[in-house]
């Protein structure tokens, strides 16, 4: 007896697969974003070859490491795609959880090590420092080679477990530390008459961080400027081909421009700074400058994860299907 194909069941058919496409996409971006900065580090910090190398350094073992982790990036992506039957709207959830996480454990990081190079600039300019340590960690501590692998990772770390533990975001606490920062430089020079560069440099820091580190979430909240003609009054589907369009094309290819160019050579504006611990021309300030460069890959990184996130709701959206996100309208507004 021959069985009878219902048209409804082609179409499940074809819908389930356009959704697996979208995960193996959406997927398959991030774990290729693992595979490059792994690959980045080896090739700038450790002088590997890299994959572009492939017709000089064919006989080069490192080479084919390197491309070895790019096939990993590829064969994890169809393990993790296959090895889980979940919607669109879950793996998206699930790659916002990851970038709050991230996020939020790099506020307390910048909370730590901001507090921290603060209070050792303090002592520094004030000639107090060696009045705490022996003389020879006071000169150390005099040198960003020493202060950022010594007391601004292990505090990055600790931002990390901090995360882990905790649930907020830490927005709203990190203003109200950049108000109040810059409320102490005006009473300690129209008072005091006391000012001194490190201050200034706490409030371009965390101001830095409350504006690159914010951005994933404000677009998780759709909080960005959007310049609407005809897009409020699409339908729901409608709107999900434009978001889904505008986070791969535009999104997407923006983040991935400043990775590559950022972190492309030495001498790249990210790398570069973060490799050299550079710092501000100022002799007794923060030892921070290094740090906001790296700001700008946490930025193309977490915006990157959440427009992945934001193209997989948007391809749900195109399929109809239930449990759409409610966007938070005080915070999108």
């Amino acid at each position: 007896m021959e069985t009878e194909h219902r048209p409804d069941s082609v179409a499940n058919h074809s819908a389930d697969r356009k959704d697996r496409m979208s995960r193996y996409f959406g997927w398959g971006m991030l774990f290729f974003l693992v595979a490059y900065l792994i690959n980045n580090t080896l090739v700038h910090s450790q002088q590997w070859p890299g994959v572009q190398a492939i017709t000089s350094s064919i006989g080069d073992w490192r080479l084919w490491v390197q491309l070895a982790i790019y096939a990993a990036a590829l064969i994890l992506t169809w393990m993790w795609v296959n090895s889980r039957e979940r919607s669109l709207r879950a793996d998206a959830a699930t790659i916002t959880a990851i970038n709050t996480y991230l996020i939020r454990s790099l506020f307390w990081a910048v909370f730590f090590i901001g507090l921290a190079d603060m209070a050792i600039s303090f002592l520094r300019v004030e000639d107090l420092l060696s009045q705490f340590v022996n003389e020879q960690l006071a000169k150390d501590l005099g040198r960003p080679q020493f202060r950022g692998p010594m007391v601004h990772l292990p505090l990055l770390v600790l931002g990390f477990f901090v995360g882990a533990v905790t649930r907020t975001l830490g927005f709203h606490w990190l203003a109200l530390l950049i108000v109040l920062a810059e409320l102490a430089i005006v009473i300690t020079r129209f008072i005091f008459s006391y000012e001194q560069a490190f201050m200034g440099d706490l409030v371009r820091f965390w101001y830095a961080a409350l504006f690159l580190f914010a951005s994933a979430y404000t677009l998780l909240e759709e909080g960005h400027v959007r310049v609407d003609v005809f897009y409020a009054a699409m339908r729901r589907t409608r709107k999900g081909f434009v978001n889904s369009f505008g986070a791969v094309f535009f999104g997407m290819t923006l983040c991935w421009t400043i990775i590559i160019i950022g972190l492309g050579g030495k001498s790249a504006i990210i790398y570069g700074s973060l490799a050299n611990y550079e710092v501000s021309q100022s002799g007794f300030g923060m030892y921070t400058k290094y740090w906001m460069a790296g700001f700008l890959g946490v930025f193309a990184i977490t915006m990157l994860l959440q427009f992945v996130a934001q193209f997989l709701e948007s391809v749900a959206d195109t399929r109809q299907q239930p449990g759409g996100r409610k966007v938070n309208t005080e915070i999108a507004h």
